[in-house]
């Protein structure tokens, strides 16, 4: 965390004015305070053309933790604030639209002041840019990518079955989020907060994996996979069993030590993991491994 702070002050974005023009990559993002009537709106570099890379983490593998907080400060939050259970109506409808895009769109935004120059670390988001009430927006030249199209006319499609579904035609697991957070999924929709949006969707996707993955064979050896990545150390620690998962995460922050750990066997996991959405993130990881390979373990 500390680290973040040090690069979000060296890197600062100082974006500060009324209206905003700009392609965006595309993103959306709805908040979680005050729920439910939450901020919910575009993000949008002051910049035009390809922006895909600024809100696309499966392609951020190997850059440095510089490159990505200014991937995300060049992004500007638009914001009007909305009932979840409004998934309906012009506004949030533009913003399906754009979420459905394959290609980045461009974008108008008009605030209602100036935005603040200042810029937020909860440790529970990734960051971005400064905030602006949007007055007004207009978008242009969305491009539906079928697949999501297809799903999204679909509301006989739980939100499940659009889950994988999506992820089973190739869309990009941080492609699906923004669907499912923006309310474009399923039979009785809403809009869900993006950090809530994304547990949902890494535990809809590696649920389902890890039923696909009981019907492989074990494996007949001990395998261990490290990766270490902007300061942080993963291990991943494969034995021959049949399938158990359990996740210890430890995390050293401001002088104190954290810790936390969480485990299920096939039957699954019956209560919010300790270590919260992490244990999904993980596990989407590893089970996504086992099914490539058609092998199981523990």
């Amino acid at each position: 965390m500390a680290k973040w702070h040090e690069n979000l002050s060296k890197y600062g974005n100082l974006f500060s004015s009324d209206s905003i023009s700009g392609s965006s990559p595309p993103s959306v993002f709805v908040g979680s305070y005050n729920y439910p009537k939450v901020f919910v709106g575009p993000m949008v570099p002051p910049i035009h053309g390809d922006t895909s890379l600024l809100d696309n983490p499966e392609r951020w593998a190997g850059k440095s933790l510089e490159e990505i907080v200014n991937f995300r400060l060049n992004l500007i939050r638009g914001i009007q604030k909305v009932s979840v259970h409004q998934t309906e109506g012009r506004y949030i409808e533009n913003l399906q639209e754009i979420t459905m895009s394959s290609k980045p769109t461009d974008s108008d935004l008009q605030f209602t002041k100036t935005t603040s120059s200042s810029i937020s670390l909860d440790g529970e988001s990734a960051p971005f840019g400064p905030i602006g009430e949007i007055k007004s927006v207009k978008f242009y030249g969305t491009s539906a990518t079928k697949s999501i199209e297809k799903t999204f006319y679909d509301k006989d499609l739980n939100a499940q079955d659009a889950v994988l579904h999506l992820y089973n035609s190739g869309i990009d697991i941080s492609k699906i989020q923004k669907c499912f957070s923006i309310g474009m999924l399923g039979q009785k929709r809403k809009l869900v907060p993006t950090k809530w949006s994304i547990t949902a969707t890494d535990d809809i996707i590696s649920k389902s994996l890890t039923e696909e993955l009981l019907n492989y064979t074990l494996i007949d050896s001990y395998k261990v996979f490290t990766y270490e990545h902007l300061g942080n150390l993963f291990s991943v620690v494969l034995f021959p069993h049949r399938w158990i998962y359990e996740m210890i995460e430890a995390w050293y922050s401001n002088g104190v030590l954290g810790f936390g750990s969480d485990f299920e066997d096939a039957r699954g996991i019956n209560h919010p993991p300790a270590i919260a959405g992490a244990y999904f993130a993980a596990k989407l990881g590893v089970t996504e491994y086992l099914v490539k390979n058609k092998i199981q373990s523990g």
